[in-house]
Order: C-alpha cells, then structure tokens, then sequence
C-alpha cells in the first residue's frame, strides 16, 4: 500500500501570472520542430515542474499590440476582443538567466504555428501560467511514452528527469527520418520512431501498433504509461493499450494534444 501510494501522481495549483517576453533566437530542430528561445525580466520566477505542463501562449501578429488578460479575484479577466490563444509544452527554463524554451511543431496552419514560423530576435510573445502541474513520480520501474511531433518536447523533459535504472520505451510519430532527434536521459530508453512516409496525420493504425508492440516489452506491475497525440487516436490508444496489457488507469495519463479539423483542442482522456 505504501508503495502505491509513493507512485501516486499528484496535481499541484500556482499563482496564475500572465507575462511578456522577447524572442531571443530562433533554431529549425527539424522539418517540423522549431525553437524559440524567450528571455525577459518579466520571466522572473516563472516555475514550470511537470513535465507536461501546458502554458498558453498569446501570438500577436508583428506590429499588433500584444494585449493581455489581467488576473481578476475569480481568475483571468479577458479583453475585448478576446486574444488568440493557444497551449504549449515549456521545453526547459533557465531561471539564472531567464530564458523560457518552447518547441513548436510547425507547418500545419493555426496562429501559433504561423507566429512560431515568422518569429525572429526581438519578437514579443505573450504567456500566462503555467496554472497547474501534475507531478508524476520517477520512482516508477518502467515507462511508456507514446506521442506524435506535438508530445516531443514534454516527451524529451521526462526522459531528462528519469534517473539511472529506470527503464522507458518511447514510440514518436514523425512524418520521416528528417523527423527524428536525439533525446538525452540518464535512464535505459528504447525509442520507436514511427514514420507517416507521406500518410496524413492523425491516423490511428501505424502508432497505435506500435504502441501496444512496445507494451509487450513493458512490466505493467511497476509502470507509467503517457500518451499525447491527435484526440481520437489518444482516445484509441488507451483501449488498445489497456486491452493489451493490465496497466493501471491510476498510473496513466492519455492525452489529446490536438484534434483534426479543431482549432485549439487540448483534452485528457480518461474513459
């Protein structure tokens, strides 16, 4: 019993705050991977420690005033108009130098992603929260990580955070070996890359199989399983998956990170 409850994951609340930072540098990771590299003294303090935190982000358009929400006694206070806004994984945060990292996954259309594509040195972004983080133990002997190129940079931060002698199986979907970057972690990892090969995305079949092979290989005794792709093929994952192996539901975290034809969806799949 006290051992189930050492792996609990536990969600903790903070300050919400919204912030303006400028763009520092720009780097192309891969075809589809973009970094932008953020710095500002209203980065102070800024505390992101879950892995998959999310933290939205506000695009304006170069040479459109940034305007923000303000925090009000029952939360965000929102102008009118109401700002585009849009989640995203902090990717690093070096508090000693105020430098935020965020990775977008580029090419597919959306404000955010056409901010992201255009943003050069001194471009202004606009961010609020992170408002909540789940804390997930790296105690558990085993991980399953599952995701497509928008789960890579939450994929990457958990892999730095596994200590020596954990063990994880990651499956990525990228749309081909253009896709695929090295991924750094003390713990033993197996990575699957699962290529598209010119196949659309958010299709269930290739990912999906490749998830529940890379099952196969995992303890579900001691694991964690986390999945972040399209909404209904995180939703398919998690049958499949748990049809698969007797994981815990209490020890897995499935995820729709988007959803095709939807602007802007970000759900937690439970059932």
């Amino acid at each position: 019993m006290r051992e189930a409850l050492l792996r609990q994951p536990r969600r903790v609340r903070h300050e919400l705050k919204f912030r303006r930072a400028q763009v520092e540098s720009v780097e192309q990771l891969t075809p589809v991977l973009r970094r932008v590299v953020l710095t500002g003294d209203e980065l102070e303090g800024f505390f992101s420690p879950g892995f998959d935190d999310h933290l939205k982000i506000f695009p304006a358009p170069r040479g459109q005033n940034l305007i923000l929400p303000t925090v009000g006694p029952d939360g965000p206070v929102f102008p009118e108009p109401r700002p585009v806004a849009r989640d995203y994984t902090p990717r690093a945060y070096d508090a000693t130098n105020q430098r935020l990292t965020i990775d977008f996954a580029v090419g597919h259309g959306g404000p955010a992603t056409a901010w992201a594509e255009d943003a050069r040195v001194g471009d202004v972004l606009g961010l609020g929260g992170p408002r909540g983080s789940l804390l997930v133990p790296t105690s558990f002997s085993e991980h399953l990580l599952v995701g497509d190129e928008a789960a890579i940079p939450a994929i990457a931060r958990r892999l730095e955070e596994l200590p020596e002698g954990a063990r994880a199986v990651v499956c990525i979907e990228v749309a081909d070996a253009s896709g695929e970057l090295a991924l750094s972690s003390a713990a033993d990892v197996e990575i699957v890359w699962v290529h598209r090969d010119g196949g659309p995305r958010g299709r269930p079949e290739a990912l999906t199989a490749a998830a529940v092979e890379a099952a196969g290989r995992i303890d579900p005794i001691d694991a964690y399983v986390w999945v972040a792709c399209e909404s209904s093929v995180a939703r398919a994952m998690r049958a499949a998956l748990l049809a698969a192996r007797p994981f815990n539901p209490k020890w897995m975290k499935v995820a729709g990170y988007w959803r095709l034809g939807r602007a802007g969806s970000h759900e937690v799949i439970e059932d």
